[in-house]
């Protein structure tokens, strides 16, 4: 295996010797680069660009996290998930969690932490997520996109924490275990 060349001690950055757009969709693009390695090789990358996103782990005040189950086309499946959503562009992540929590499950919160930032697939595509903990909750009328289709689940937090593999969704595995190193010291979510 080759090491990634260092220039004054940090890792360089491959060049790119060139990039185009493919194909350029509502959400994604697929744009195809070729880089240079080390040893002066060159390769072929294909990127899906993706704006970023955002995930939210919403607790109620009796500890149990609020989910989304939604028919996901490119698995064929229906999945259990926080909620979440794509960032609009110059969008700030916490005014983009505050959106999707209110849009998709009908919630607003008094309290958010920011629990950390993770990429979806960074083997091919560029999407960056923003995960947040939101708590003190209220109702409010759910405003779901024309082209969504949720169900709105209730789960005990601990037993998601406790066996995370009744999830398939990465982003919610991934936020689970961020907040699960949060509270690891016996602390609690819920005040």
């Amino acid at each position: 295996m080759t090491e990634p060349r260092k220039r004054d001690g940090e890792e360089r950055l491959p060049a790119v010797r060139g990039s185009r757009v493919v194909y350029a969709g509502r959400v994604v693009s697929l744009q195809v680069d070729e880089i240079e390695l080390a040893g002066g090789r060159w390769a072929v990358r294909e990127v899906v660009k993706h704006p970023g996103a955002v995930v939210i782990a919403a607790v109620d005040a009796e500890g149990k996290v609020v989910l989304v189950k939604q028919y996901r086309h490119p698995v064929g499946r229906w999945l259990l998930e926080l909620p979440a959503g794509g960032l609009e562009p110059g969008e700030d992540p916490l005014a983009a969690a505050q959106r999707e929590l209110r849009e998709e499950v009908g919630l607003e919160a008094k309290v958010w932490q920011p629990l950390g930032e993770f990429y979806s697939s960074p083997g091919y595509a560029s999407e960056l997520l923003h995960a947040f903990l939101a708590t003190d909750l209220t109702s409010v009328p759910t405003q779901p996109d024309d082209d969504e289709e949720l169900v709105v689940v209730r789960h005990p937090l601990q037993g998601l924490l406790e066996n995370p593999a009744q999830i398939a969704d990465a982003k919610t595995l991934a936020t689970l275990l961020l907040l699960r190193e949060l509270y690891k010291d016996g602390n609690s979510i819920v005040s």
